[in-house]
């Protein structure tokens, strides 16, 4: 049988979707080979989106970026981040592209990542939650309030309480079992940094995710957010973020939960407060309650300069980041203590 992982080395099975996930497998890969990427396949915005309208096609933007940072071929990695700036192909990435011409050519998503795997000189593999054809819902059961959606929840300034709101997928999708594989065999599996209502609840909604997350021996961590988001998770601790990861994934399955405890520079702070982002607040008393072990760290990374050829992120996403050295060297910590090395 077709197994996500080889024999060796430390197994590690990474959970999101975006530039959560693109940072810290590209820390991850210096510790091992041995990774296996389980990506969202809810995204309809930006070039993903448009590719998805104009030609029926699968979403690659996640994978794309997961792909290239488990690349051993830095040019290659580089031409497929291209991102186009003019003319009819403008906002479009090359690896978005080609991932679109290879789905079309081989009327198999499955042959485009593996075809993408071998000119990248992929180091671990890319395992798509789905392959299904599917678009986010968010829901309240106390309102007729519903939006449709990854790009439309993503720019909602929620009137509701998220936290009693229902994610799910139209149509109801299949999981992937690759993806249900890299969880069981895995030594470590890591729920990486993200949205939570756009890129981590799509995932973590999927049937058959959550059990395989409670049924794996592997130690089950989860990365905080840096900040909170405006209007969506304003004020949130970090004890609220990690319970949304749970309910998400239908009841507990975390064994650690890792959060910042860095404290900024004044400066740095008024750069996060010009964009309505605040850092997530460390509830101790009410972590130390909790079932998992939760373990703060200085894993604040630099302040990124706003690039205008992003402008189609918002630009948190472009100026807070984890520091992804700092944040691996826990991860593997973690995972050395649980066996004994």
């Amino acid at each position: 049988m077709e197994t996500p992982f080889g024999n060796d080395d430390l197994k590690i099975a990474l959970i999101g979707g975006g530039t959560g996930s693109f940072t810290l497998l590209s820390a991850l890969k210096e510790h091992t080979t041995k990774i296996a990427a389980i990506v969202n396949m809810a995204d309809d915005g930006g070039s993903t989106g448009v590719l998805r309208d104009e030609l029926g096609v699968l979403p690659p933007g996640d994978v794309r970026q997961c792909l290239v940072a488990l690349s051993d071929s830095p040019k290659i990695r580089d031409l497929f981040n291209y991102r186009f700036e003019e003319g009819t192909f403008e906002g479009h990435s090359f690896g978005n592209l080609l991932l679109t011409a290879l789905e079309k050519s081989t009327g198999s998503f499955r042959e485009a990542i593996d075809t993408a795997s071998e000119i990248l000189r992929v180091n671990g593999t890319v395992i798509p939650v789905t392959f299904d054809d599917i678009r986010l819902k968010m829901s309240w059961e106390d309102t007729s309030l519903t939006l449709h959606g990854e790009r439309v929840i993503d720019a909602e300034h929620f009137k509701k309480d998220p936290r009693k709101a229902q994610l799910s997928l139209e149509p109801r999708p299949q999981v992937n079992a690759m993806a249900v594989q890299a969880i069981e065999q895995a030594d470590l599996v890591v729920i990486a940094p993200g949205d939570l209502y756009t890129s981590l609840g799509p995932l973590l909604v999927v049937d058959g995710i959550g059990d395989a997350l409670r049924r794996t021996n592997a130690r089950v961590v989860y990365v905080c957010n840096l900040v909170t988001k405006d209007g969506q998770t304003s004020n949130f601790t970090v004890s609220d973020h990690a319970h949304e990861i749970e309910r998400f994934g239908g009841g507990d399955f975390l064994d650690a939960v890792l959060y910042n405890s860095q404290i900024p520079s004044e400066r740095i702070l008024e750069r996060y407060k010009a964009e309505n982002a605040y850092l997530v607040e460390v509830d101790d008393a009410t972590l130390a309650q909790q079932s998992y072990h939760a373990l703060g760290g200085n894993f604040l990374g630099q302040i990124m300069a706003y690039n205008a050829a992003d402008s189609h992120l918002p630009v948190t996403r472009s100026l807070i980041r984890h520091n992804p050295v700092a944040v691996a060297s826990a991860l593997i910590s973690l995972a050395d203590a649980q066996f004994g090395k």
